[in-house]
């Protein structure tokens, strides 16, 4: 099976009857490519998405979103890399993400070598390492911290000289959540 993540950026707040809508607009098409919603995370703000989908290839994320007219402008096969010392509940903890592009396709490990370098910087800051999304060209980036917010990922990730596009606090949606 194939992680596919797709980022969306809206003009007006995502409201719950809206996420409502998505899902079960969603169910049918999705079904019938064999596509499962894993999980979303939606910014504090309501105005930013993140979304996790598995499906047995990113041809088939691909072909139900565009027959759902979804903004399909950044989306990306990748991989999951959950943090060795933790649990699935703490995962679940997850609150902020730090999303990462590079122009050059770059090596996981040298960019988890740095965080760990630095580990010093989130210790200090009360931010802690849950989970990455990995894009398989290796050019962007989508990481999940447990954080008192996100302004403390934020001096965190400078402090640690660890590159960033966007921080900001999410809350987690999945199919189980919207009954």
């Amino acid at each position: 099976m194939s992680n596919v993540f797709l980022e969306r950026q809206f003009e007006e707040m995502v409201t719950d009857d809206d996420l409502v809508g998505m899902a079960s607009e969603s169910s049918a098409c999705f079904d019938l490519h064999r596509v499962d919603w894993e999980e979303s995370f939606l910014s504090r703000d309501r105005t930013r998405l993140l979304c996790h989908y598995r499906a047995p290839d990113a041809e088939s994320v691909r072909t139900a979103l565009r027959s759902l007219n979804a903004d399909m402008r950044i989306h990306w096969p990748g991989t999951v890399h959950d943090a060795p010392d933790r649990t699935p509940d703490e995962i679940l903890d997850a609150n902020v993400i730090v999303h990462r592009t590079f122009d050059d396709p770059v090596a996981l490990e040298d960019l988890q070598a740095v965080e760990d370098e630095n580990i010093g910087c989130l210790e200090t800051h009360r931010v802690s390492f849950m989970r990455t999304f990995f894009s398989t060209d290796r050019r962007r980036m989508a990481c999940l911290y447990k954080a008192p917010d996100a302004e403390s990922v934020r001096i965190a990730q400078r402090q640690a000289n660890m590159p960033f596009d966007s921080i900001w606090a999410f809350r987690r949606v999945s199919p189980y959540m919207l009954g």
